[in-house]
Formats: structure tokens, C-alpha cells, sequence
């Protein structure tokens, strides 16, 4: 039997869910405008700030793939930057399924500062699980996910915190599902992971490293999107009309 090659696996996992999730909004109509415009929004921004990231570690030696690539950006797989922006879009898709975009809420300076700080508490983190051979897949996550999240906590952690069991729907069932993605292709031989540059620490045979992934960049995406969806319903962002006539009138 032909091995079962990446592309081929990135087409059953996760571009047919993604298919399923949007024929369920278009017959449901559950979504909000902006959570669709955000959702592309975010799977670009995702694959422009994973590449480089992504790269680094793919020279370093932390992961090695199979022998069944079609080809290469690089050193990145043409069938990871599909699987960034199909994980992107499923997220989107499912917290658009789930969310309805509130408006209610205030962030004090205070509050935005904490942000920042739990922010960089996770950079620190990763700065020393980087300081270790074994913690370097795990230090690169950390130091990678602390610019997102000390922007995003500093924009609205308490609007997170308040909507906390939209956000917690939004991110749990994509991120096991990717887990259970993850742990079937490294059953299937199609990516393995260095034991110099990992903790060995594992659950069910996903490392731990591969969990923390998952579960931060859908955290990425779920966040993002509530708080779009909190500033969208606060009405804080202009139209484009809105934009042209302040525009005239501190011409005149």
C-alpha cells in the first residue's frame, strides 16, 4: 500500500471540515459579517508571521517530514502553509458558528497594562525553556506566542475573560480535534520530532509541545476574533462613508 502522503492527509482532516463548517453558516446564517472578513484576515496574518517561524525550527532540526512532499517554500512545505491557513479558516469558521459578537465590556489603562505584562511573563518563560537543549521547540512557541498575546490581552483580556465560555467553546473543539490530527500523522510517519530539542514529555503519544501549538495559535484566532467582534459591535470602527465625511469636514 502507497503511503499516505501529506497533502492528501491535509485535504481529509482539514479541508473538508472546513467545507462542512461552511455549508453549516450558510444554511444557519450564524455568523457575523466581520467574523468572515476576520477570519481572512487572520489566516493571512498567520501564515505571514508562521513561515519565518516555522523555517527556523525546520533548520534547526526540531521536526523532519516524510517522504511524501510535494514541494517546498523554502524549507517549509507547500502542505504546511495549506495546513496553516485550512487550521486558520476551520477556527474562524467554528468561532464564527458559536460567537455572537458583543459590545459590552470597557478596558481601563490598568487593565491594559496587565496585559502587556502577562504578555511578557510568557516571553520570559520561553527566553528559559530556550536555555535548555530540550527546551527548544517548547521556548520557540512561547517567545513566538508573546508579541500576539500581550497585544491582544493589552487590547481587551477582561472582554475575554467576560466572554469566557464563548471563547472556551471556540477554542476547545478545534484545538482537540487538531491534537487528534496530530497525533494520527505522527502515528503515519508524517513528521517526527528531534528528542534533542524536546522535553519527551507526551500524552497519548502527542508531545507536549505539539498540544501547546495547537492550543496557542487557536487561541490566536478565537481571541482575535472576540475582540473584533467586541469593537465591530461598538461600533469603533468607522465606515467607509463614516471615514469621507470627517475627512470633508476638517477639510473645510
Amino acid at each position: 500500500m502507497a503511503p499516505i502522503t501529506y497533502l492528501s492527509f491535509v485535504v481529509v482532516v482539514v479541508v473538508l471540515p472546513v467545507t462542512v463548517l461552511s455549508v453549516a453558516l450558510a444554511v444557519t446564517r450564524r455568523f457575523h459579517p466581520a467574523q468572515l472578513s476576520g477570519t481572512a484576515l487572520l489566516a493571512g496574518v498567520a501564515l505571514v508571521y508562521t513561515i519565518p517561524w516555522d523555517g527556523q525550527l525546520i533548520r534547526v532540526g526540531v521536526w523532519t517530514y516524510g517522504s511524501t512532499l510535494v514541494g517546498r517554500l523554502g524549507v517549509v512545505p507547500y502542505e504546511e502553509l495549506l495546513f496553516i491557513v485550512t487550521q486558520s479558516i476551520l477556527t474562524g469558521l467554528w468561532t464564527a458558528l458559536v460567537d455572537r459578537p458583543d459590545g459590552s465590556g470597557a478596558v481601563t489603562r490598568r487593565q491594559r497594562a496587565l496585559g502587556v505584562l502577562a504578555g511578557g511573563v510568557v516571553g520570559i518563560a520561553g527566553l528559559t525553556a530556550l536555555s535548555f537543549p530540550s527546551g527548544t521547540y517548547l521556548g520557540a512557541i512561547l517567545v513566538w506566542a508573546a508579541p500576539v498575546f500581550g497585544l491582544q490581552w493589552a487590547f481587551g483580556w477582561p472582554i475575554l475573560v467576560h466572554r469566557r465560555r464563548t471563547v472556551g467553546l471556540a477554542l476547545a473543539v478545534p484545538t482537540a480535534s487538531l491534537w487528534a490530527v496530530d497525533r494520527l500523522a505522527i502515528g503515519l510517519g508524517l513528521w517526527t520530532f528531534s528528542p534533542t530539542h524536546t522535553t519527551g514529555i507526551a500524552l497519548l503519544g502527542l508531545p507536549l509541545e505539539e498540544a501547546l501549538f495547537f492550543l496557542v495559535t487557536n487561541a490566536f484566532l478565537v481571541q482575535g476574533l472576540v475582540l473584533l467582534g467586541w469593537v465591530v459591535e461598538r461600533e469603533a470602527i468607522p465606515t467607509v462613508a463614516e471615514v469621507v465625511d470627517r475627512t470633508v469636514d476638517r477639510a473645510k
